[in-house]
């Protein structure tokens, strides 16, 4: 069997490792591909690919794009995406400017709170560009290296993630304009962890706008979640997905989970293909009826 990890980042956004180091790691691991989907942004996907023409490994450009629902993060990742599409290009830097402003509000809050954090201390140890993006991560490592936490599990829990002291969320598109958006740019749209939200009914409501997928298999997940996204995929016929959400290594510890942790068999990357090719050409979506025999996670 030859199986893929369809959800990691890299330094493009809050992941450690560059796009290469992803693919690298993936092949060493003898996954037959990786995806790599950061956070706003697509900086990271040439340099991906061209390791995996290097490696013989397959790269599925893909994004993860922040919205929100009901006051609530909701992340759609869109695969085999146009990475070049300028609509597109403008759409995630419009994005990426409504991140950076939460990032500076949740500066302000922590700084209200006594962490005395600024963003020059955040941009102490990056080298970004303008089409990258910075996000709560980053934000975490400067908490860590100044001593006000002592690991990204604290930062998190203590001031940054959701019901955290500093923890904010500002107006962002909702989920289906993300699905739209990543069909305009010939991509699949699959919703990504929905166990980490509690909006279950979200689900149906985009597959009736295009949602190609759904990510039943995550390293947040627990094995009844799994079970039960994958049952809601089913019965909605949508592609289901595996990803370990990979972000690298923070203090010693990898977040979320290692590359190929979760994993999907190859054929599921031919179904997100064509499910991007139907979108693309304004056909109907693929009748789908075998993506529950071809997943496997570890």
């Amino acid at each position: 069997m030859q199986y893929v990890d369809l959800h990691t980042h890299t330094s493009a956004s809050d992941g450690t490792q560059p796009p290469a180091e992803n693919v690298r790691l993936a092949a060493e691991l003898g996954l037959a591909g990786v995806a790599v989907t950061d956070h706003d942004t697509v900086a990271g996907i040439e340099e991906a690919l061209r390791a995996g023409r290097s490696l013989g490994i397959t790269v599925v450009p893909g994004v993860e794009i922040s919205t929100v629902s009901g006051g609530e993060d909701i992340h759609v990742l869109g695969y085999f995406i146009d990475h070049t599409d300028e609509q597109f290009l403008e759409r995630l830097a419009e994005l990426r400017a409504v991140r950076a402003r939460r990032n500076e509000m949740m500066l302000e809050r922590l700084n209200e709170l006594g962490v005395k954090i600024t963003m020059d201390d955040v941009l102490a140890s990056l080298s970004k560009t303008a089409d990258e993006t910075i996000g709560r991560p980053h934000i975490a490592d400067a908490m860590m290296r100044k001593g006000y936490v002592g690991s990204l599990a604290e930062a998190f829990e203590r001031y940054l993630g959701k019901g955290g002291a500093a923890y904010l969320n500002p107006p962002r598109i909702e989920p289906a304009t993300a699905v739209k958006w990543i069909m305009e740019a010939g991509g699949a749209p699959v919703l990504a962890h929905p166990g980490l939200y509690d909006q279950d009914e979200l689900i149906p409501q985009l597959a009736e706008q295009g949602l190609a997928g759904l990510e039943a298999y995550h390293s947040d997940h627990s094995p009844e979640q799994e079970d039960h996204y994958r049952t809601i995929a089913e019965g909605l016929g949508l592609i289901i997905t595996a990803g370990s959400d990979f972000h690298g290594e923070r203090g010693g510890v990898v977040f979320h989970a290692p590359i190929g942790s979760r994993r999907a068999q190859i054929d599921v990357v031919h179904l997100l293909s064509e499910a991007a090719g139907r979108h693309d050409s304004g056909g109907p979506s693929p009748v789908r009826g075998r993506e529950a025999e071809q997943h496997e996670n570890t």
